[in-house]
């Protein structure tokens, strides 16, 4: 029994990296995808799986699709950021050396992708599984796009789990901070600089960014800590000699788990005196139990679990799910991007052993 699981393991990475190199050779940015979702699609078809496609996002259902079972999504995304200029290699060739597959998405989430895919395949063949499978590669992650995962959900039925597939090292990231951007106005009065007149927006501006600086939310989430509120980006002001009549800056809010965005925007509102403009809402942060069984699946296979500082698909997610994947997140959105090809190996067998016996 153990030599053919190893046997298949290999089979399964073989042809893994074999899709991961077509996958880094086809440009995918974000909104652009169609090249891939070809690629994924046309894969998954040659191994005999009935596929769905809307816009640029594939996926399938597992056979012998059963209602009264519970159903886990197998998802991660296909589209990349555009390459930095600091790359010395061609981001779109696939390049292996020393052990490493050098290109563009090969770490995020390229290893991720095709380490589910192969999982998949792998549970697909066996026709009494304790639970149904969704496999899904899905767009516009990167920029947090409303025609990727969200899109795609209310195709899915009722889902129980979700494994999401970013470069986690293969450990289990069991918490994930939200998201949420605001703009905001602060309006003052011009006048000429060397006089007494006007009312100086960026004065104005001063109290409410002092606020967001030092502001401390009372409740503090066991596994994310505080929520995070950092002024990044500021504008006011065309001419040295005239006082700035509008001030506007952007706050970048990293919520946790303890408090909805909605509830956040709440608060933020009734401190400020400043407009202030949301520019979306719908990343919040998620986490799941210690005790839930993929966890626990996960403790026993010598996985740590961690509270994660990044954004992903989960946000869009209302359900349980967890983020695991091959790959190291440091090296995403890096020059001369890269992924060992032992950890897309080990990514497949330790997918599979997560889901083996697992009990939802």
């Amino acid at each position: 029994m153990q030599t053919t699981f190893v046997s298949n393991i290999t089979q399964l990475t073989t042809e893994a990296v074999d899709l991961l190199k077509s996958l880094i050779a086809t440009p995918s940015f974000s909104k652009e995808e169609d090249k891939t979702a070809d690629l994924i699609a046309n894969y998954l078809i040659s191994k005999n799986i009935q596929i769905h496609r809307q816009l640029n996002n594939v996926w399938a259902f597992s056979t012998n699709f059963q209602e009264n079972k519970p159903t886990i999504l197998l998802n991660s995304h296909h589209d990349t950021v555009k390459p930095n200029k600091s790359y010395t290699l061609d981001p779109f060739t696939p390049t292996e050396k020393d052990g490493k597959l050098y290109g563009l998405g090969s770490n995020d989430a390229g290893g991720a992708l095709v380490s589910l895919i192969a999982t998949f395949l792998y549970y697909n063949k066996i026709q009494d599984k304790p639970f149904n499978l969704i496999i899904a590669a899905t767009a516009e992650e990167e920029i947090s796009g409303r025609n990727g995962v969200e899109l795609v959900l209310p195709n899915f039925g009722k889902i129980d789990l979700a494994i999401v597939g970013e470069p986690t090292q293969m450990q289990l990231a069991v918490a994930e901070k939200g998201l949420m951007v605001i703009d905001c106005t602060v309006k003052g009065r011009a006048g000429h600089a060397a006089r007494n007149e006007g009312e100086n927006a960026i004065y104005k501006a001063l109290k409410d960014i002092d606020w967001f600086r030092n502001y401390r939310f009372p409740k503090v989430s066991e596994m994310l800590g505080d929520v995070k509120m950092t002024v990044t980006i500021i504008n006011a002001g065309s001419q040295h000699n005239v006082v700035p009549d509008i001030c506007t800056f952007t706050v970048d809010i990293r919520p946790t788990d303890v408090y909805k965005n909605a509830e956040i925007l709440e608060i933020v509102k009734q401190n400020v005196s400043c407009e202030v403009q949301e520019r979306s809402i719908r990343l919040n942060a998620s986490s799941i139990p210690i005790t839930h069984p993929i966890v626990q699946q996960g403790i026993r296979l010598g996985r740590t679990y961690y509270a994660s500082p990044t954004t992903s698909d989960q946000a869009l997610m209302p359900f349980d799910s967890i983020k695991i994947g091959p790959g190291d997140s440091a090296r995403s959105h890096t020059a001369d991007e890269y992924i060992y090809l032992e950890e897309v190996k080990e990514g497949i067998e330790l997918y599979i052993k997560l889901l083996d016996g697992l009990v939802l």
